[in-house]
């Protein structure tokens, strides 16, 4: 049977290229293709046996987390990667929907098991510790289909819940034979991996890297404050994150000419990359190629390119932020005007081809989002767009009201959601510039509250990465001629409250992502 369509087969083109070499180092520890693709086998044999069609992976980035993710692909099961820093609740919330009732966990997420099952027994838990039998490990990989799903990956949902998106190997295939055409990466190449497992562009850092039979490496926090000596240390090649990464680097003091000679490709996504960024980039890894890539998770991590150039990319730019690129081969785009009725100069991006997901787990999701027209299937992505002369696409802004925080797609209804949820009576939560990236701010009335004991409430039900980062309390919300929540004028406030605070003051080197 032909299963070079498995995501997982991407796995067994590395290990024939380089068996010996280093498919994940993560600290201290290190796993060879061949010990990996061993292990794999065994706990996938584990896990073939499970009637689970999902395994929840909760363990913290390191040589477990990825022999885990390859053990549940090897296995023929569906990969629903979960962070052990996220609340027990969500996490609860991400098991019941996939409807995992195995996983893979590591000592974090062994100790966390439970608060995140409580009273269940149903749960097949298999950890460093468990002990498989060699006879129970499988022979080769499962077969897949391309209509088989590879992973699951949960976005912020404006219902207080998660949504999961279900990505399909037959969608992986294709992105990924589009970035073997682009790309020339080989076993020598070193894979930054910045973003969790739980963030799409993971999948490109692992899956890119272990077709070519090269290294993975994920960054830990420390590694921010001297990234330049962390890089060299790893002798690190292919660099993929937020374009938040490049203004916190250059408040390290690190993004000085040349600091960075190594690398040799340059990729961000999951934000509008400014072009001054871009550029001061490129001064420090001045030997890299840099490409801004684009794409929500419902098109398979990302469906568009621009491939930077100092001389024609800032006069494609759109108030300073670089074009989103051409949309890949083999799909349609369509620009939607508010009403929904096709434009041609600009307008909200719909995409329809091979790399659109399957859709939610719960179907009521999809309303607004996934639509039928021309005989295809498409799905609206909220951003606008402009088409450029050259053909590629330049990015305008979100059409809705999410917020894009340090590479999460936040919509604010779900923090609003959760706030509700603490205790206070309503709440609008709006994003503003501070700092050179984009941050919360919550506005709510009712009862006033101690922030610190609002914020305690609140991790309870969200991850950190989306918690607003101020608070202000009003007896109620300004109205506009509409008779509306002004968000404008809030807005408007909550960057003036950050300016007289001295919010967009530089940061010391303590400030550092977790």
């Amino acid at each position: 049977m032909d299963d070079t369509h498995g995501l997982h087969a991407r796995f067994l083109r590395g290990l024939a290229k380089a068996p010996d070499g280093v498919a994940v180092r993560a600290g201290r520890e290190a796993i060879t293709y061949r010990r990996m693709h061993e292990q794999a086998l065994l706990w996938g044999g584990a896990l073939a046996r499970s009637t689970s069609p999902a395994v929840g992976v909760l363990a913290t980035k390191g040589i477990t987390a990825y022999t885990g993710i390859l053990a549940t692909l090897y296995a023929g099961a569906t990969v629903v990667p979960l962070r052990p820093d996220f609340p027990a609740a969500r996490t609860r919330q991400m098991l019941d929907a996939s409807g995992a009732t195995t996983m893979v966990v590591d000592h974090k997420g062994q100790s966390l098991l439970a608060d995140v099952l409580g009273d269940r027994d149903d749960f097949t838990v298999i950890s460093p510790e468990t002990a498989v039998p060699e006879r129970d490990a499988l022979d080769e990989p499962a077969h897949v289909k391309p209509g088989d799903t590879a992973y699951i990956l949960f976005t912020s949902g404006s219902t207080g819940r998660p949504k999961g998106v279900v990505l399909g190997h037959g969608g992986m295939d294709h992105y990924f034979r589009l970035q073997d055409e682009r790309y020339d990466f080989t076993p020598d190449d070193v894979f930054s991996q910045a973003f969790d497992l739980n963030f799409d562009c993971s999948v490109f850092d692992m899956f890119c890297a272990w077709n070519a039979g090269a290294t993975v490496v994920p960054i830990p926090a420390q590694a921010y404050r001297e990234l330049p000596d962390f890089l060299a240390e790893q002798r690190m090649s292919v660099w993929f994150s937020t374009p938040s990464v490049i203004d916190l680097i250059r408040r390290m003091g690190s993004l000085t000419d040349h600091a960075m000679p190594g690398l040799r490709w340059s990729f961000f996504a999951g934000e509008a990359l400014k072009c001054r960024d871009a550029d001061d980039w490129l001064r420090a890894a001045s030997g890299s190629t840099l490409e801004n890539l684009y794409g929500p998770t419902e098109l398979t991590i990302t469906v568009a390119a621009h491939r930077w150039s100092e001389k024609h990319s800032p006069g494609n730019a759109i108030n300073g932020v670089a074009p989103i690129g051409a949309v890949h081969d083999g799909h349609d785009y369509l620009l939607l005007d508010d009403d929904g009725q096709s434009t041609e100069t600009e307008g909200e991006l719909a995409v329809a081809g091979p790399q659109l997901a399957a859709g939610y787990l719960d179907p009521r999701d999809e309303q607004g989002r996934f639509f039928e027209r021309d005989g295809q299937r498409w799905y609206r992505t909220g951003d606008r767009v402009r088409r450029l002369r050259d053909g590629e696409l330049g990015y305008l802004g979100r059409r809705d009201s999410q917020i894009q925080v340090q590479g999460w797609r936040v919509e604010p209804a779900e923090v609003e959601h959760a706030l509700r949820e603490c205790g206070v009576a309503d709440a609008v939560v709006v994003g503003v510039t501070a700092g050179g990236s984009t941050e919360l701010v919550a506005f709510y009335t009712g009862d006033r509250m101690a922030t610190v004991e609002l914020v305690r409430r609140l991790r309870k039900l969200l991850p950190d990465g989306v918690l607003p980062k101020r608070y202000h309390h009003l007896t109620e919300f300004p109205l506009n001629s509409n008779r509306k929540v002004d968000r404008l004028r809030l807005t408007t406030q909550a960057a003036e409250h950050g300016q007289a605070r001295g919010v967009a003051a530089q940061p010391t080197r303590d400030s550092l992502p977790a």
